[in-house]
């Protein structure tokens, strides 16, 4: 029963936040541009190739919005091919991160980036044959 009626009681205690001001939207920014200054540059390649591939899934999915799906296939082929490989383009950052080794311990950057090419291959051989 005591838990009970701590759990109703009202918490009197001052929070820390109170007396500390919440930084601008402007520090924050400031705060990632300088933390990603650190990030190794294969890692800043792989992040470019996600937002070219965000970017054309964008594309194509406000051309369908806009223009229709006529061919559904090649339309349906073209955003599952963007989608797949935005995943394993994400998956090969996460693994050739060199924060995350104790993750991944048998696995070097080189056998990373190797099992995304085939997985490409895999992936665009599939889309091909969907398009028909």
């Amino acid at each position: 029963l005591t838990c009970c009626r701590s759990f109703f009681t009202p918490c009197t205690r001052k929070r820390s936040s109170d007396n500390m001001s919440t930084p601008g939207l402007m520090d924050v920014v400031k705060r990632l541009w300088s933390d990603y200054d650190k990030t190794p540059q294969r890692l800043k390649i792989v992040d470019a190739y996600l937002v070219y591939i965000l970017l054309t899934g964008v594309v194509q999915f406000v051309y369908c919005c806009l223009v229709g799906t006529f061919p559904f296939n090649a339309f349906l082929s073209g955003f599952i091919s963007t989608v797949g490989s935005f995943v394993l383009a994400a998956c090969l950052r996460v693994q050739s991160n060199p924060e995350n080794k104790t993750l991944f311990q048998g696995i070097s950057a080189e056998r990373a980036f190797a099992d995304f090419l085939f997985c490409h291959v895999i992936l665009h051989l599939v889309v091909m044959n969907f398009i028909g």
